[in-house]
Formats: C-alpha cells, sequence, structure tokens
C-alpha cells in the first residue's frame, strides 16, 4: 500500500466492516441497506424480512399424514408469522414481549391442517434448532427503524438475521472510543420511545471496536455486560475466515449506499496480505458462527424472575464439558459425573439451572430426571426459587418419604435436601438403578466429605438408593488438598473458574483486605488517639456523649468490653465513610449471645442502624453459650422477634428484604447463617469479628464481592475488615496463615488484596489529575484553569481523573494503612488538592451551564468531604441562566467578583442549550445561530476578540435567539407567524422551477402556509402515537406536492427531495403540535 494512504482510523473501516466481513465469512449472506429495505416490505417500521421468512417457513417444516409427508402452504406460513409478530394488544413491555417472542422461536407452534376430511394439528418450527445448515443467515449494516410514535429513525450499525428474523444487534466503534458509548446505545435504544420493536426479536446484543468486545443481551443493564474468553478457538483457526476472499456479489452488497466509498480501501488493503487477528474477530467467531449462535440462543439463555440472562463463558464451557462428560459410561454402565468449581458470584445457580435444560434438550440422553441436592433448608429454596424463576418447575421433597415418592414416580426435576436420603432408603425396598437420573450436588464439598457431621453418610445413602446415577458436584470454593483426593467419589474436575478469573472477567469486585486492632483498655494516650480518630467529624457535644459511653467499659468483663471496643470501631468506621453511599455491612459474630450484645452497644451509640440474623435457641446452641446469662440473652431477643414477625420464615425474609433494600439496618449481624448462598449486591464491607477459616472464611468474604450499580453509584471494591487477625498484615503468602494453610497457593490467586496496593496509587493519580493542567503558565491562577478546560472533552476527562483520585482517597481515608504508607504531611496536601479539584469542578460546571446531579458526588465521596475536609459550601442545583429574561442576562453581566470571559461563557452555554432544546421547533432559524455562536467562541479562543468583546457579541446572540429575531430573512407575507417562519425554513432553496431556479420567497411562503393548513387539517387526539393518522397526513402532503406543487403549478421535485422534505415536515409537525 502506498505510504501516502495508510490505514484509516474511521468506524466504518476499522470495524464495521471488518465485522460484516467476518460474518459473511461464517455463513451470513450480505444485505444491500436498499435490499434489506426491500425485503421488510419497504415499511421502516417493521424489522423482519417478511418474504424471507414465509419462504423458510414453508422449506424447514413438514408433516406426515398416514405414512406420507405433506408441506405447508403460503397462507399457513402467514399465520405462523402473525402468531409470532406481536401487535398492540399483546404487548408486555420490553422483556415481556421478548420473553413470549423467545418462547414461540424455540417452542414453534401448531397449524391445523385437513387431510382428506381428517383434521389434526402439526408441530411448525420458525428455526431448525437441531440442523444449523437448513436456517438462512443474512446481515446487513445501517439498518433503519423508525422510532415508536415518530417519522424519526434510528439506524444500527449491523443486524443479523436468521429465516429473515433479526437475532443480532452490533454497535461499533472506533478503536478510541470507549465500549461504554456502543453499550448505552443498545440500551438507549430500547426505550419505549426509541426502537423496541427491533429488541422484542433480538437475541444477542454485542458492543465492539477492533481491541475490545462486550456481549448483553435484552433487558441487561451495562454493569452486567461481559466479555467473551474463548477455551477452544485460536487465531490460527479465525485467520482464513478473517482473511477470506469476498465474492463479487458479496462486495456489491456490502460496498453499496453509505458503503461505497470504502471500497477503494479494502480492495487495496487486501492486495498487501492478510491482516491480523483481532479481539472483535475472537468475539465474532466465538459468538456469532451459525452453530454456536443458536446453541447460545437456544441452551445459554434463561429469563430469571423476567430478567433475561445469556450464558457467561465459564458457564458456557462448564455446562459444555458436563454433557461432554455423561455422556461416557463406567464399566458398570453409569454415566460419568464431576466436580465443577466456579467461584462464588460467577453464577453456579444458574449454571446449575442452565445445565438442567442442556441435559434435557440432550437428544442423547432419554427421558433424563434431574435431582439437585443441598444441604441446607434455605439453600434449597434458594435453588428452588431459581429454578422456577426461570420457568422450570421443581418439586421440592418435603420429607424423606415425599422423596421417595418422587423417585418411584420419575418426577422429571426434584429439589432436597441430602439429609432426606436418610429416611428414603429406610422406606425404600429396592434401589432405582436408571442412569439418566443426573443428581446435581451444590456445595459438594460439604455434603460429600464428611467434614460436617454426618453429610458423607447421607451421601452414601443417596448413592445406595441411586446407585446408577450421575452425580455433578458444584462448589463455590476451591477444593483443600486433602479433598482433592475425594474428586473420586464424583469422577474428575470437569471445570474450573477461579477467583482471579472472575476478577478479571469484572464478573465480581476485587475484595480489599485491612487487618484492624482496637484498644480495648480506657486510660493513657494511645485510647486517646484512637478515640479522636473514630469519632472525626462529631460535634464536640457529640464526642463528649460518644466518649461517656465508650468509658463504661471499665465496668465490663474482657470478652463484653472487647464486643463493645470493636462494635464502637465499626460504628464509627461505617458512619464516617459507608452512611448514605447506598451500600450495607455485614457484621460475623462469633455467636449468638455476642451477636445481641453487638447489636445493643450498636443501638446505644445511636450512630447506624443493624439487623440480627440468626437461627432459633435450643438446648444445645453448640456449646457456643457456656452461661445462663447468655442463653437468656438469646432467648430474650428470640422471643422478641416471634411475637414481632411470629414464625422464624418471616422474621428471616422481612429481615433480609429490608437488609437488599435501601433503607435500614445498615448493618446486618450474623453468626453462621447468610455466610453463604446470601446474595446482596449492596453489601460491600464484612466486619470479621469471629474466627474463620477454609471454605467457611472464602465463603463469608464473597458475600461482599458482587457487582452493584445504582443511581450512578458504583460497587469498585468488597472491603474485609478483620479484627481476629485472621490473615496479620497480609504481608506473606496467604498459604502461610493458618485460615487458609489447607490450600494449594495457585487455586487462592486474587482472592485478597491487601488495602495498601490501592492506598499506593494515590500518588500516580493525583500526579495524572495535574497533568491535565500542565499547560496553565500560572498554576495559582483559578481563571487560566477555568479557560483551561473550556474543551468539554477535557472536562469530562478532567471529571474523570477527579472522580478516580476521589475514589482512591476516599479508601485511603477508611483505612488505619493510610499512615503506614505516607506521613501526615503528603496526606494534607492530597486532601487539600481535592478540595481545590473539587471546587474547580463545581465552578466550571457552573461556568460552562453543566446540568449537575444535586448530590452532586458520589455519597461516599461527599462522607470524605463531610469528614475528612475543611468543610466546603453546601451543595446547591447549579443555576441556569435564563436567556428569555433580559434582567437574568444583565445580571449576569454586572456580577462582581467574575471574569468577562466567565461571564460570556455562561451565557453562551446557556444559549447553546437554548439552541438545542428548541431546535426542532425551527431547525433552519436554530442551527443558523448556532453556528454564530460557535464562531464567537472559536474567535475569542484564538484570541480574536478580547474578553469585553467576547462578552458583548454573546449577550447580542443570546438576546437575538431570545426574540426570535431574524433580520430580513423572511417574507413581509409571514413575519410574526412563528409557524410559518419554520415551515418557510424548511422548504426555501429546496423548492425549484422548471427552469431549474429557487422559488421566489414569498411563492414559498404561500406553500409554508398551504403544508401548514394540511397539518392542522389532520390534527387528531393522539396523531403522534397513531400510525394510521400519521400515514394520512404523509399521504395528504405527498398528494399536495406531487398534485398541487409538480402537475399543476410546475415545480421541479424529484423523490429524493420529497422525501427529505417529507421526514423534515413531519417532524417539525410533531414538535410545533403536539396534541
Amino acid at each position: 500500500m502506498d505510504r501516502d494512504h495508510g490505514f484509516d482510523t474511521r468506524e466504518k473501516h476499522q470495524s464495521q466492516v471488518p465485522a460484516l466481513q467476518l460474518l459473511v465469512a461464517l455463513g451470513f449472506t450480505p444485505l444491500s441497506q436498499e435490499r434489506a429495505q426491500y425485503l421488510r416490505g419497504g415499511r421502516l417500521r417493521n424489522v423482519v424480512l417478511d418474504d424471507v421468512l414465509a419462504e423458510q417457513l414453508m422449506r424447514i417444516n413438514r408433516f406426515t399424514h398416514r405414512g406420507r409427508e405433506y408441506g405447508f402452504d403460503l397462507e399457513d406460513a402467514h399465520e405462523a408469522m402473525r402468531r409470532l409478530k406481536p401487535t398492540p394488544d399483546r404487548l408486555k413491555g420490553l422483556r415481556g414481549t421478548n420473553q413470549d417472542i423467545y418462547d414461540t422461536l424455540v417452542l414453534g407452534t401448531t397449524i391445523t391442517k385437513a387431510i382428506d376430511g381428517d383434521s389434526k394439528s402439526y408441530s411448525f418450527r420458525y428455526i431448525d434448532w437441531e440442523r444449523p445448515e437448513n436456517n438462512v443467515f443474512h446481515v446487513t449494516a445501517e439498518f433503519s427503524v423508525e422510532r415508536t410514535a415518530s417519522s424519526q429513525t434510528k439506524r444500527c450499525d449491523i443486524v443479523a438475521f436468521v429465516n429473515g428474523i433479526p437475532i443480532l444487534v452490533i454497535e461499533n466503534k472506533r478503536p478510541t472510543e470507549s465500549l461504554k458509548k456502543a453499550d448505552s446505545q443498545l440500551i438507549g435504544y430500547q426505550n419505549e420511545d426509541n426502537i423496541p420493536q427491533l429488541f422484542h426479536f433480538a437475541q444477542l446484543l454485542i458492543g465492539m471496536n477492533r481491541n475490545e468486545a462486550r456481549y448483553a443481551t435484552v433487558g441487561t443493564p451495562r454493569k452486567f455486560w461481559q466479555t467473551w474468553r474463548d477455551e477452544e478457538d485460536t487465531d490460527e483457526a479465525i485467520a482464513p475466515f478473517a482473511n477470506r476472499v469476498l465474492t463479487a456479489a458479496e462486495k456489491e452488497a456490502i460496498f453499496s449506499g453509505d458503503f461505497a466509498g470504502a471500497r477503494a480501501y479494502f480492495d487495496a488493503l487486501a492486495t498487501e496480505g492478510d491482516r491480523a487477528v483481532t479481539a472483535q474477530d475472537r468475539t465474532l467467531y466465538a459468538l456469532c458462527r451459525p452453530e454456536r449462535l443458536l446453541d447460545l440462543i437456544r441452551r445459554f439463555t434463561v429469563f430469571d424472575g423476567g430478567v433475561r440472562k445469556i450464558a457467561r463463558h465459564q458457564q458456557f464451557f462448564g455446562i459444555r464439558r458436563a454433557v461432554e462428560t455423561v455422556q461416557q459410561h463406567d464399566m458398570s454402565g453409569a454415566r460419568k459425573g464431576g466436580v465443577i468449581w466456579h467461584t462464588q458470584g460467577s453464577g453456579k445457580s444458574l449454571t446449575m439451572v442452565m445445565l438442567g435444560r442442556a441435559l434435557a434438550l440432550e437428544r442423547s440422553i432419554e427421558n433424563p430426571r434431574i435431582i439437585i441436592v443441598t444441604d441446607r433448608d434455605d439453600l434449597d429454596k434458594q435453588i428452588k426459587d431459581t429454578f422456577k424463576s426461570c420457568d422450570l418447575e421443581p418439586v421440592r421433597a418435603t420429607s424423606g418419604s415425599h422423596l421417595l415418592d418422587l423417585v418411584r414416580n420419575r418426577a422429571p426435576l426434584v429439589t432436597t435436601i441430602i439429609n432426606k436420603f436418610d429416611t428414603a432408603l429406610k422406606n425404600s425396598k429396592q434401589a432405582d438403578d436408571d442412569p439418566s437420573i443426573f443428581v446435581l450436588v451444590d456445595e459438594s464439598h460439604r455434603t460429600q466429605t464428611g467434614r460436617y457431621g454426618g453429610h458423607s453418610q447421607f451421601a452414601a445413602k443417596m448413592r445406595r438408593l441411586l446407585p446408577r446415577a450421575c452425580y455433578l458436584g458444584f462448589t463455590g470454593t476451591p477444593l483443600l488438598k486433602k479433598e482433592k483426593n475425594t474428586l473420586s467419589t464424583f469422577g474428575r474436575l470437569i471445570h474450573r473458574y477461579a477467583i482471579d478469573e472472575a476478577v478479571a472477567d469484572e464478573a465480581v469486585v476485587p475484595l480489599l483486605y485491612e487487618g484492624r486492632l482496637v484498644e480495648q483498655q480506657v486510660s493513657g494516650n494511645v485510647i486517646d488517639r484512637w478515640f479522636e480518630k473514630i469519632s472525626e467529624g462529631l460535634t464536640e457535644s457529640q464526642k463528649r456523649d460518644l466518649k461517656r459511653k465508650f468509658s463504661r467499659m471499665d465496668a465490663l468483663s474482657k470478652t463484653d468490653q472487647a464486643i463493645r471496643a470493636k462494635a464502637f470501631d465499626i460504628s464509627e468506621h461505617f458512619r464516617q465513610h459507608w452512611q448514605g453511599t447506598g451500600f450495607k455491612a455485614q457484621l460475623v459474630a462469633p455467636s449468638k449471645a455476642a451477636a445481641v450484645r453487638f447489636k445493643e452497644v450498636l443501638d446505644e451509640i445511636g450512630h447506624v442502624s443493624s439487623a440480627i440474623i440468626i437461627s432459633p435457641p435450643d438446648e444445645n446452641e453448640g456449646n457456643e453459650e457456656i452461661d445462663q446469662e447468655s442463653k437468656d440473652l438469646v432467648r430474650g431477643f428470640w422471643s422478641k422477634m416471634m411475637a414481632r414477625y411470629k414464625t422464624e420464615e418471616e422474621y428471616n425474609r422481612q429481615s433480609i428484604d429490608a437488609f437488599k433494600g435501601s433503607g435500614d439496618p445498615e448493618i446486618l449481624i450474623v453468626v453462621s447463617k447468610l455466610l453463604t448462598g446470601f446474595d446482596a449486591p449492596r453489601n460491600t464491607v464484612l466486619y470479621v469479628c469471629k474466627s474463620l477459616k477454609e471454605h467457611n472464611l472464602l465463603q463469608a468474604i464473597a458475600r461482599v464481592n458482587r457487582l452493584y450499580e445504582d443511581d450512578g453509584t458504583e460497587k469498585q471494591f468488597g472491603f474485609i475488615i478483620d479484627y481476629e487477625g485472621l490473615l496479620g498484615e497480609l504481608d506473606s503468602a496467604l498459604t502461610t496463615y493458618s485460615a487458609f494453610e489447607g490450600y494449594e497457593a495457585a487455586d487462592l490467586a486474587g482472592t485478597v488484596h491487601d488495602v495498601r496496593e490501592e492506598i499506593r496509587k494515590l500518588p500516580q493519580l493525583h500526579d495524572q489529575l495535574w497533568d491535565i493542567f500542565k499547560p496553565v503558565r500560572n498554576k495559582k491562577d483559578m481563571e487560566q484553569f477555568e479557560q483551561h478546560l473550556a474543551d468539554e472533552a477535557l472536562r469530562h476527562e478532567f471529571y474523570a481523573r477527579l472522580k478516580a483520585f476521589s475514589r482512591c482517597l476516599h479508601i485511603s481515608l477508611s483505612s488505619d494503612k493510610l499512615f503506614d504508607v505516607f506521613d501526615e504531611a503528603k496526606v494534607d496536601a492530597l486532601k487539600r488538592d481535592w478540595k481545590q479539584f473539587s471546587e474547580l469542578k463545581r465552578s466550571v460546571q457552573l461556568r460552562y451551564q453543566e446540568t449537575v446531579d444535586v448530590r452532586e458526588f458520589e455519597p461516599k465521596i461527599q462522607r470524605l468531604l463531610d469528614d475528612h475536609v475543611v468543610a466546603m459550601p453546601a451543595s446547591v442545583i447549579i443555576e441556569m441562566v435564563n436567556i428569555n429574561d433580559p434582567d437574568a442576562l444583565k445580571a449576569v453581566v454586572e456580577e462582581t467578583g467574575v471574569s468577562e470571559a466567565s461571564k460570556a461563557d455562561r451565557i453562551a452555554s446557556a444559549t447553546r442549550r437554548a439552541i438545542t432544546e428548541k431546535l426542532d421547533e425551527d431547525p433552519t432559524f436554530y442551527k443558523r445561530f448556532s453556528e454564530l455562536l460557535e464562531e464567537t467562541i472559536r474567535a475569542y479562543r484564538e484570541k480574536r476578540l478580547s474578553e469585553r468583546e467576547y462578552l458583548k457579541s454573546v449577550v447580542d446572540l443570546a438576546s437575538k435567539v431570545a426574540r426570535k429575531d431574524r433580520g430580513r430573512d423572511v417574507p413581509e407575507s409571514i413575519r410574526g407567524d412563528e409557524d410559518a417562519q419554520a415551515f418557510f425554513g424548511v422548504l426555501v432553496g429546496q423548492l425549484k422551477t422548471a427552469d431549474n431556479e429557487p422559488l421566489a420567497d414569498g411563492e414559498t411562503a404561500a406553500i409554508a402556509n398551504a403544508i401548514i393548513d394540511i397539518v392542522k387539517s389532520h390534527l387528531i387526539v393522539g396523531i403522534w402515537s397513531n400510525e394510521v393518522a400519521q400515514n394520512n397526513l404523509r399521504n395528504a402532503i405527498d398528494d399536495y406536492f406531487f398534485d398541487v406543487l409538480r402537475d399543476e403549478r410546475g415545480v421541479d421535485l424529484s423523490v429524493e427531495v420529497l422525501d427529505d422534505l417529507e421526514l423534515k415536515i413531519m417532524g417539525l409537525a410533531r414538535a410545533r403540535f403536539a396534541v
């Protein structure tokens, strides 16, 4: 390739066309934009290629009657299409409609046919799932879809079809653009006022650029979009597809319309040799080759409580490996099993659901029966609820006898607790040796190894009752060294997805660990310094009250002193750093009595709210409550709970629901319940006040690793605050600590990170923030800083870097380890700069009239403001300048203490915003003033205008925009008529005489008035949500243009000009005539 013609960085060249080329190589037939529109009947609101679908439905469907095969006709195909396409009365919102269509696609429908007077219903498919090659696959680019209740359209970068049904939507970006923009666009398209009809059918969504790609499905929030890591594909396998030469017909289809200009570039690129395989190629090859795409849709998609979810890569390959494994048999004829280790937070419960579906759909397995086994009643209920929410109906065994009945009656899907096998075996007269029974054992490290009492005995009884069943174990924690030998109980390790992999995939948040010790003696300077730290941010009166409560410790036992000291530290740590942020915490107490005591102290302090979840007291209590006072304390608490909630189940349900919500309690105190199998995504801090080790510790800390995002607040880390010294200073390999000594080091990689690792990032983030202002000569002149941030892109980069620095500073200030890393002078400098930059942010947001959240900062950053930095001014909503109010403009001009450039920027930004808001109401007028405003700003930035001239110019422009001053640009006949002026602006210059001369302004003004009369005569209530009424209006405008202007008056009109004018007129009518 010529050196003067290097690579092209545009989106089409770097992402969109390469994606099209690869999809074509994988088996998709390309369609030009024109051809795609033709195949859907020329209707931009329709998203199905009707002709393709009708033809395919007749081709892939056959039925047999009395030994003879028959085909379906076009009428049958149209009936099936009517059932697939939702009519307005069948719409159930985005997710509900998408699920209905998914069910129809996967399950098919039935068509009634009468042969020789014999009428029967026959199965009818939309997609041949078993034989992908029987389907047809198409792909097109720049797929235009008309918005709901609008004549405006949105264009999707790439849409792919199976049998004419749109199932894949792709948004492409340049390598320099963030994928967040692609994700956000695809999410925005799904809104009710956008193009939801496309996403009623879509099954897979991908946002991509050349260097990365993320996938999701309809309704998926952005934080749950995933990266795919393939375990089978290689670049060597992908390269031939990425470099396959297109046929002439394929080139003609791809390089047409908007893409015609790109053909020469790609022709030249091909002559230079093969291109390298990219991350985009890997994702498309992994997810979109036809057989894989159909498999993902059919077997690896579930609706969990109405929320659509598609498999992550580890779920896909774990299930694939499991299905492959169970098709092998041992010498006795039993299917081989094994263990799936997928770390906690990686979707283990849904993996079990998907595996259940995959086994049920596997053609080589006849009449599969699935039994889900757990070791706790609450987990049994949770698994059952998960299956049920995914539209699978398991039967929950209520007793050992009920379990035996379910086995005897060959129930297809059962959930049970493992100890029920004891009674089931006693009552059974013979074993069930069906090799198509699949036993899925949750937390198999507990139920099978015998480390937890008698579970291994129950496991043995389970195997005696079901001797030839296939056993598949699931665990969320690594296997201990001694447990790895027990893999033979199940077979082998089928699939592994460890903690470090989940963190790298951003499937869970990383965990930060801090060992924290508290003083328990009320004497000396040490306790005074500790107390001063935990009471930071309180008034002197509040500090005196807190110290009075704390001083009661000297009369307490050593045990109660320890609880009280930890409770004070926890209360103030949470108050200072997490209260009001939307995040919550869990406190692990060593016993039920300790849990009650922790709550009593927290309530006495009164700064944080808390609740307790414990099991009911019994006579033994596991020997944890050895004195009568402790037993009475627990029983007293339990009596209060039962008086309030009536039953244990209701007590658990309401307490857990409240903790998962945004209100009280802020801290949930537990002992052993809710340390496993409990997901509350806003749970962020784990205060460990109990000795835990091995599986128990790993499961406990995983309670705070779930993703969470709400109202702009995103969880970055989970925090482990260790009061027991379980991992000391975390300055050695994890396996050197007794809590983890039973594990292999490699299996614990990435489990927790020392909080000091984050603290050490502060200087770099601080430097990156200052780097933005390197060109500023006078670092003490705030005006220069603000002028430097005039560019919107640079401003947003400043906001992003400030946010990153703020988050790291918050983490650091919440930790006792901060002063292990930096001295006090350094910390003070960091806080001082943070305050300075935060004030700068507020000032530039006011200056450039940006819309700002009332909250201003993330809540946790606000806590940092309140407790660690000199008080900042109260957060206020930025007052927007109203350019329609002359007094408001005058007030800005006369404001003191502010530079004239700052005043001008405020007015210019307000004018820009007003133009944007009103643009649809009069595009010609507002576009003209937008250009004048941008030229004025540019002139000032380039020093062609002084500050005073800049201010005078923007005030003049703002005033003209406010009073709609058009000067002499419109004919006398329509001055004062804003509607006519707006339509005149759209028409002027577009209409020509037969001699190709522009129409006179007066005649164009008359045409504008005529069109307004047509619009007004067709206005009815709800017209802009009534497609029929809009079509009637379009037809009337068409008739006027052709019958009156062209045929009667001889106005020259091309179809292209007419289409463009009609689109603008309909948009203008919508903006100006809302009814």
